[in-house]
């Protein structure tokens, strides 16, 4: 166990072999979660993006089918609606 200390500005060193094990560099996203009595940190997963085949099947649709362009189109206009 390694020990380190919270400065003033609230920032806390992760001691360099850790980092160094964990492959963590400096700029690495972590997410922080209280736990009550302890603080867990873990790197930040990145997102796969997600593709129209990924969400094939999640809604019903009862009609023609729908073209690409179509779908992007309604998309857009959907997000434009938004705003």
């Amino acid at each position: 166990m390694a020990d380190t200390t919270v400065s003033t500005k609230g920032q806390v060193v992760i001691p360099k072999e850790i980092r160094d094990r964990l492959g963590w560099a400096p700029g690495t996203s972590l997410e922080v979660e209280d736990r009550g009595d302890r603080v867990v940190l873990r790197q930040m997963r990145r997102v796969r993006r997600t593709t129209i085949d990924d969400l094939r099947g999640c809604l019903r649709y009862e009609g023609p089918p729908k073209t690409v362009e179509e779908m992007d189109e309604a998309v857009a206009r959907g997000a434009r609606d938004r705003r």
